[in-house]
């Protein structure tokens, strides 16, 4: 109008079925993305969390590999074995 004063990057008046249409596509956009975000942000997602932190603050105990190799040696010396002449009868 020629007596109106607009403000630039302003709209004046949305209609009704403008702001249904985006509020669908915003709706449509979040239905589609659901399980991802759910299992970026869901209950699984804290559990795996804190499964990992738990983990994380887990410490490796280290033993003497020696020891338990020379006691797997003693433990197969002292197994019984099948002899030439078991296996014949």
């Amino acid at each position: 109008m020629p007596g109106e004063r607009r403000q630039p990057g302003r709209i004046a008046s949305v209609g009704w079925l403008m702001i249904a249409l985006l509020v669908g596509a915003v709706a449509a956009v979040i239905g589609a993305e659901w399980p991802r975000l759910s299992a970026r942000f869901g209950n699984e997602a804290r559990e795996r969390r804190e499964r990992a932190r738990r983990k994380g603050q887990l410490k490796l105990l280290r033993t003497e590999t020696e020891e338990f190799a020379a006691s797997v040696e003693r433990d197969l010396d002292q197994l019984p074995t099948i002899e030439e002449t078991d296996r014949k009868r």
